[in-house]
């Protein structure tokens, strides 16, 4: 009996072993595999498929690649190309409905097929992941330090609670959180968006995996603790010798820190090569549209984005052909004859990573020296009349008049006190004239968001004064003022999808503020037309809700409802951050040109400083609710003065991978200070590079006495020394003043060399 139960079991482990050696073959592969002896981690025709109400959806169709000990491999594309699948399959965290086919083997062992518990063995261990989003992916009942432990504890069963201990804080210490001792004990809340992302990181590497999975690390944070994130990774790199697998929809971002480039389009790779390929040699158009599409935070010259019109496919209904087809300005009947396969490229050389492919029939007319804009049509630079008006010549629309908002810091249940106090909003004065647009930028908390509802706010107790077309908010006591003052001033909303009621029809959504202003039904018909034209959507989509439509159609409705008064001034509060980099280029081009036709004046509020420089005039940089920089634009990114903006500009990926792999980048230290601790003196000095580098006398005049702004000097001369008046900000002898005003002492002293980060090509 016992004999036969043994045969029995032994029959069953090896036809459970036939049946996956016949997996392997259906995928064209053999047991042994074909993957490079040094391959950590190589994945073979892997598909993913998911059982909806509609359907069998086919989210990801046959991806192949080989990825190697300290290399990284960046996959890029558009929302719902099957980047996150892709790598929720190879860590096995997809649902048991998902139809999971293919190879994924981990140092020659074969992933898929395994149990959840057989898993565990691998997760954490051999193989780790950094989640997009850090506070979902923590606990929020357990210490930071519990959670480092515990992802030891688990692989590390035999190692002692204080050798643990110490591991946690030297893990805390690696990604460059401060005080490891003390904040070990830290609960997630405690911490910033940034600081608990470094957590994910520790947690991820704490036993040396060997391989490192990052999807989207950095999509929620500033750009300066982006910068510092990245710098994170690149260390956790160095120190366990990891390959590492970087999911974005950044091309800046891998750029700086990828080997090699795989490009996935509707489920698939759709162009595959080195990041120099990619960047400088792309054959596939996606590729072209993607990199096109891209605004430049070192490009001066005015340039329209690349658009790239319509939505993925479908992947219910499998593609007949070039899945790209009904998007691509270059496609014919060929294309539409079956789905073209991965080709090398003529002429491309290898260079031991991913071999430079491309899926495209017309890979061979494409290269270098074919004009992106050219092939998608890209609209023309739009000139407005005001372009020839100078400045100080147009009407003011809005102007800020030393504005504040400080909000008291309460303590105590029953009886409360006052702590502190948060200046959310301190002094602010600026204005905005016709036909420009006028940037706030800065980092999270910095007061962008309180200035926009200051302004939005009308009310005559305000702290400070805000005019709008003309009219004072002091003066704004009596409903007839505030519809006035309204009907100046509209506002985008940095969300489409919540900004619209899901109830309402877009005609309904349009109609609401026209019906408020109170035109007749006749007229509303006829503008709300003239609206859908003017925003680039077809007439006939009015009785179509907004959750009919995709994110940049959605933003595209939030547009034309808030153009429907004819406002003079158009508040766009993070317009863009919410769409894929396709879509943001035509609703970017769509603001310039909008812009240019009708005169319209914006206040923009934005962290990626790339598109603030496509589409601003000016510029105010912000921080602890003071302006440290305001100007032109281009003299505001040209020659930056202030710290603050250096270290900004420098936090900015550029899709260039020899420039990002070349440039200084500054690395800001710490968060923004507590309200509690707001510095005497100037409130950037406990994070300034320059600060830093400073000797004792100087440092004593930064923290006791606040910089104002001053206004940087345009000399005749050939040069300027550092003492120059003008290096200095300071008006010289024949000096125009240009517009550009900074708040800093010592804007060229010598950086802090710890602050500074550069990586060398090899």
């Amino acid at each position: 009996m016992s004999h036969e139960m043994t045969a029995g079991t032994e029959s069953a482990d090896l036809s459970a072993e036939l049946s996956a050696i016949e997996r392997l073959h259906v995928a064209g592969l053999h047991a042994a595999g074909d993957a490079p002896a040094d391959a950590v981690l190589s994945v073979r025709d892997l598909n993913v498929r998911f059982n909806t109400e509609n359907g069998v959806v086919h989210a990801v169709r046959g991806i192949d690649f080989d990825l190697r000990a300290g290399k990284t491999l960046g996959i890029v594309g558009e929302s719902g190309s099957g980047k996150s699948v892709t790598s929720m399959a190879i860590m096995g965290l997809l649902p048991p409905t998902a139809e999971i086919t293919g190879s994924v083997r981990l140092q020659g062992k074969e992933l898929l097929g395994l149990s959840d518990k057989a898993m565990c063995q691998y997760r954490g261990n051999d193989i780790a992941m950094v989640f997009q989003d850090p506070l979902s992916s923590l606990t929020p009942v357990y210490t930071v330090g519990n959670q480092i432990i515990e992802a030891l504890t688990v692989h590390n069963p035999t190692m002692s609670k204080q050798a643990k201990e110490a591991r946690a804080v030297e893990l805390l210490g690696m990604v460059g959180i401060p005080s490891p001792k003390d904040r070990i004990k830290a609960f997630p809340h405690e911490f910033s968006g940034g600081m608990r992302q470094r957590v994910m990181i520790a947690i991820a590497i704490a036993n040396n995996p060997r391989v490192l999975i990052a999807d989207e690390p950095t999509t929620a944070l500033d750009v300066t603790i982006q910068a510092q994130v990245l710098e994170v990774l690149h260390t956790a790199q160095e120190e366990t010798g990891a390959a590492v697998v970087m999911i974005t929809h950044d091309l800046g971002v891998v750029a700086g820190m990828a080997d090699d480039i795989m490009v996935m389009y509707a489920g698939k790779p759709v162009e595959t090569g080195s990041v120099d390929d990619i960047y400088y040699n792309p054959r596939m158009p996606y590729t072209m549209g993607l990199l096109g599409a891209v605004p430049r935070v070192d490009a001066a010259e005015k340039s329209s984005l690349v658009p790239i019109e319509g939505i993925p496919p479908n992947l219910i209904h499998p593609p007949t052909g070039c899945s790209f087809a009904p998007r691509c300005p270059l496609a014919s009947e060929a294309c539409l004859d079956g789905e073209p396969e991965l080709r090398p490229v003529s002429g491309a050389s290898l260079n031991g990573g991913l071999p430079h492919q491309a899926a495209c029939l017309k890979t061979e007319s494409l290269g270098p020296d074919v004009d992106v804009r050219e092939v998608f049509r890209a609209p023309a630079v739009p000139v407005s009349h005001f372009d020839a008006i100078p400045r100080a010549q147009r009407r003011t629309v809005l102007e800020l008049r030393d504005v504040r908002k400080h909000f008291p810091l309460m303590k105590g249940a029953l009886i409360k006190r006052r702590i502190g106090t948060v200046k959310a909003v301190d002094g602010l004065s600026f204005d905005i004239r016709e036909g420009e647009c006028f940037s706030i930028v800065g980092e999270s908390g910095c007061g962008k968001t309180t200035t926009l509802l200051e302004i939005m706010e009308f009310h005559k107790d305000q702290d400070g004064e805000v005019v709008i077309g003309g009219l004072s908010n002091k003066e704004a006591s009596d409903a007839k003022t505030k519809s006035a003052m309204r009907k100046e001033l509209q506002m985008v909303f940095q969300d489409p999808t919540g900004a619209l009621d899901p109830r309402f029809t877009v005609f309904e959504v349009l109609s609401e503020p026209l019906e408020n202003a109170g035109m007749a039904k006749p007229q509303i018909r006829k503008r709300i037309m003239e609206l859908m034209d003017l925003v680039g959507l077809q007439p006939d989509h009015v009785n179509r809700f907004p959750n009919q439509f995709s994110g940049g159609q959605r933003q595209r409705i939030g547009i034309a409802r808030a153009l429907a008064v004819n406002p003079k001034l158009v508040v766009l509060d993070e317009p863009v951050s919410a769409l894929d980099v396709s879509v943001q280029a035509g609703v970017i081009n769509l603001l310039d040109q909008l812009r240019a036709e009708l005169g319209l004046s914006y206040l923009m509020v934005a962290h990626d400083l790339s598109v603030v420089r496509h589409i601003s005039n000016r510029v105010a940089v912000m921080y602890l609710g003071k302006i440290v920089e305001i100007g032109d634009v281009d003299s505001v990114f040209d020659n930056p003065r202030h710290p603050y903006t250096r270290a900004l500009l420098s936090a900015i990926p550029v899709p260039d991978p020899v420039l990002e792999r070349t440039r200084e980048r500054i690395i800001l230290q710490g968060d923004l200070p507590s309200p509690l601790e707001a510095p005497k003196g100037c409130n950037f000095a406990t994070r300034c590079p320059v600060f830093a580098a400073l000797p004792p006398a100087k440092q004593e005049k930064c923290l006791s006495l606040e910089p104002g702004l001053a206004t940087v000097a345009e000399t005749t001369g050939a040069g300027q020394t550092p003492g120059h008046p003008a290096a200095a900000g300071l008006p010289a002898a024949n000096a125009a003043p240009i517009d550009q005003q900074f708040a800093c002492f010592y804007p060229d002293g010598e950086l802090d060399a710890d602050m500074l980060v550069v990586h060398e090509t090899n």
